[in-house]
């Protein structure tokens, strides 16, 4: 269930002093009121329920599970939950739905897909998100690398096929054209047809737009996407006009603990997810979600160091993401040690980070941006992120919820005001002007 939206704070008066900056475009406004950046749950806890090992999510603004359950604040479609989705399994060397795009159906796969949007988001739903995973191919020929170049050797045998006669250069062209085409077709039918059955919803591919930044290992590593990848990223132009909002992944590798490079990696897939949501001529950009996950990828014992949180969530905020959408499969959490280790993880280490992170983009939001839009960096490669002071803060669990409760600082307040501007929301209008509280402010998170 999603939790209250409702922001409670109490009556402060206000000073204010005007801060000249560039404007930026407008963005969406948040789907939960009065949250410029929220936290989402998407991981299974049934296992630990089972066990009676209490979990404190409270710090979440929706609790979500990947698992096949309709009615969720957020929806995810994986390969198996979505129409037809044409495919290879190269570890049972099996094809599945005609292998690769341009032999799927694609008919028949948008009417089992409506069924299926049907069964698992009501028509009635309320606003939320839809994140349709399907990670085999990449819709770009030049993409499908690895174990992926099994699509291009499919696409050319396809090609032969049908065109027996032409030269192997031709040929080549030819599988590209045809594999991009189909599988672009693919996407944006799919897409097109959840925005246009349940458009309260607001929906994106898992992992698009990505930078591809690896190679932290290699000295002098910036983290920065390529300019080949940013002009790939700008082909598929076709996708970000249609999409509803972009869900780009930081999942740190266990390399990356306590390194610096981790902010790095994360920084420049948020900033490239942000630039290809702006690429659209629109009357404002799509928000962003950004996946992440409590544990360092490819294994299930070790969580992110508070440094890695403040290099994943608090990047993603700083950066003027809507939110963090954390992620944990199935194997995470099945027994008493993992479940209780989650447990402790969420009390020490978690929610009062989390809760931090989400009550200062609430009152950076109303003391910068008259809470009509987001705070974010003046330079996206600053160090500079939304934190409560604790020295003016305490965060306290009260009820169900966190709350912050404190001062903040004329010093606090004018480093927000020169390190961060304003991205104002759709139909608002607003402007980077300081406004200091003096009373207590209690933020309900």
């Amino acid at each position: 269930m999603m939790a209250s939206p409702f922001l409670s704070c109490v009556i402060f008066c206000i000073t204010g002093s005007f801060i000249s900056v560039l404007a930026l475009s407008p963005t969406e406004p948040p789907l939960i009121q009065d949250h410029p950046f929220v936290a989402i749950w998407n991981a299974p806890t049934d296992r630990c329920q089972q066990l009676h090992i209490p979990l404190d999510t409270a710090a979440f603004q929706a609790m979500t599970t990947p698992a096949a359950v309709p009615g969720q604040f957020l929806t995810i479609f994986y390969e198996d939950r979505l129409g037809l989705y044409p495919k290879v399994d190269t570890m049972k060397q099996k094809i599945y739905k005609g292998g690769v795009p341009q032999n799927g159906n694609l008919t028949e796969h948008l009417t089992k897909a409506q069924s299926q949007i049907d069964h698992y988001i009501s028509q009635d739903s309320s606003p939320g998100l839809a994140v349709i995973d399907w990670e085999s191919w990449r819709p770009l020929w030049d993409q499908n690398w690895g174990s992926k170049r099994i699509y291009r050797k499919l696409s050319i045998t396809h090609a032969l096929q049908m065109f027996p006669f032409l030269s192997s250069t031709q040929i080549s062209k030819l599988a590209r054209h045809q594999f991009q085409l189909a599988g672009r077709l693919f996407m944006e039918k799919t897409i097109s047809l959840g925005i246009g059955e349940r458009p309260s919803r607001r929906w994106g591919f898992y992992l698009f737009p990505d930078c591809f930044n690896y190679g932290w290992e290699k000295p002098g590593y910036t983290g920065k996407c390529s300019t080949n990848i940013q002009e790939q990223n700008n082909q598929m132009l076709w996708l970000w006009e249609r999409s509803t909002a972009l869900f780009p992944s930081v999942y740190l590798h266990l390399s990356l603990r306590n390194s610096p490079k981790a902010a790095l990696f994360v920084r420049n897939r948020v900033q490239e997810a942000l630039r290809v949501a702006a690429l659209p001529k629109r009357a404002y950009t799509v928000p962003i979600y950004v996946y992440s996950r409590l544990l360092y990828r490819d294994q299930a014992q070790k969580f992110e160091s508070q440094m890695d949180l403040v290099s994943t969530v608090g990047e993603s905020a700083a950066l003027g993401a809507s939110g963090i959408v954390m992620w944990g499969g199935i194997k995470d959490y099945s027994n008493e040690v993992t479940c209780q280790s989650l447990s402790d993880y969420l009390t020490s280490t978690v929610n009062p980070y989390i809760a931090n992170v989400t009550a200062a983009t609430m009152l950076c939001s109303e003391v910068l941006c008259q809470g009509k839009g987001r705070c974010i960096r003046k330079s996206y490669d600053s160090p500079h992120y939304l934190h409560l002071n604790p020295t003016y803060f305490r965060i306290l669990r009260a009820g169900r919820k966190y709350i912050a409760v404190g001062l903040p600082s004329a010093g606090d307040l004018n480093t927000w005001a020169e390190n961060f501007t304003c991205q104002c929301y759709a139909g608002w209008s607003c402007s980077p002007k300081l406004l200091h509280p003096t009373t207590i402010k209690v933020i309900r998170v």
